[in-house]
């Protein structure tokens, strides 16, 4: 028996919606219902009554539910214990971060905020998006860093999950200039062939997020894809070198805007991302992580300072 498991079972009980849990847990419906069917092959009885809409659990799964949530937050309280024998675990703040932020936004972001928050020691793991928001699903992280738009939302739980906004930023098309400095190639074609195109892989969240963009403005099918890659670095290195247009975040080709080495691609094609900070809400406050606790207390200050008078 796995203890994702039992999370997943938690979730179903208080959402009593599989779609809605398997969103919340970042898994596919069908997996989501085979860790419930496998609990259940674990527990010996059905935990579910799957005739009821919404779901509804039997006698037997919310014995289930009740002990899930104490031996939970047992097994929670076990690793902040086993974590604090380090002292220097406490000191220091896991951050799960999305490659293109941990690249771009993370550095300069902590650098600014030395002087109002002091040194922070810091641990940083890249991932793509989907797995690091599982690591703070997982309890494998301290804070979460990660872009967010409206249409493709982090499912993360309100009730579970809190969350500080850091800021926003822009992605848009861009491409090598010419001899001449103009754009190697630009949108809307004027030429009548499709415009080479660098894209994400599917499933990745910034190619969701451009091809909402695309959609909503025509330009689609104006575009051939001749590459593909999960990370923006990549896609960049690509542009850099004339392979097509590739859509990034402002950040991420700002030394190359400075020198020139890539131009936008088109006027006015762009789509605004918040960057949001989360972590999940401190089960007991007495046994968080002091340098954690600290250094988000500070950040919603600051945030709350910022705030325009109503």
């Amino acid at each position: 028996m796995e203890t994702k498991w039992l999370e997943d079972f938690v979730s179903l009980a208080e959402t009593r919606s599989f779609s809605r849990s398997a969103q919340l847990r970042h898994v596919t419906q069908p997996a989501f219902s085979r860790r419930i069917q496998s609990l259940e092959a674990w527990a010996g009885t059905d935990l579910v009554d799957r005739s009821s809409y919404p779901t509804r659990l039997t006698p037997a799964g919310q014995t289930l539910y009740e002990q899930s949530l104490e031996i939970l937050q047992a097994l929670n309280g076990t690793r902040l214990m086993l974590r604090a024998h380090t002292a220097a675990a406490q000191d220091v703040i896991e951050f799960a971060v999305p490659h293109t932020l941990a690249f771009t936004f993370f550095p300069q972001w902590l650098s600014g905020l030395r002087d109002k928050v002091g040194p922070v020691k810091s641990r940083l793991i890249a991932l793509n998006v989907h797995d690091a928001v599982m690591r703070l699903v997982e309890g494998s992280c301290d804070l979460l860093i990660a872009y967010h738009h409206a249409t493709q939302p982090i499912q993360l739980d309100p009730a579970r999950y809190e969350m500080l906004p850091l800021g926003s930023e822009p992605i848009a098309p861009f491409v090598k200039p010419n001899p001449q400095g103009a754009p190697l190639h630009a949108l809307p074609s004027t030429s009548g062939q499709p415009v080479p195109y660098l894209g994400y892989a599917p499933g990745a969240y910034l190619g969701r997020v451009v091809e909402h963009l695309l959609k909503e403005s025509g330009m689609g099918p104006q575009l051939e894809r001749v590459y593909e890659t999960d990370m923006a670095e990549g896609l960049k290195a690509m542009a850099l070198e004339g392979h097509g247009i590739a859509f990034l975040p402002a950040s991420a080709v700002r030394n190359e805007l400075a020198t020139r080495r890539l131009v936008p691609a088109a006027n006015g094609l762009q789509l605004t991302m918040d960057i949001r900070l989360y972590r999940a809400r401190p089960i007991d406050a007495g046994k968080g992580k002091r340098a954690v606790s600290g250094f988000w207390n500070r950040l919603a200050e600051l945030d709350r300072a910022a705030e325009p008078p109503r």
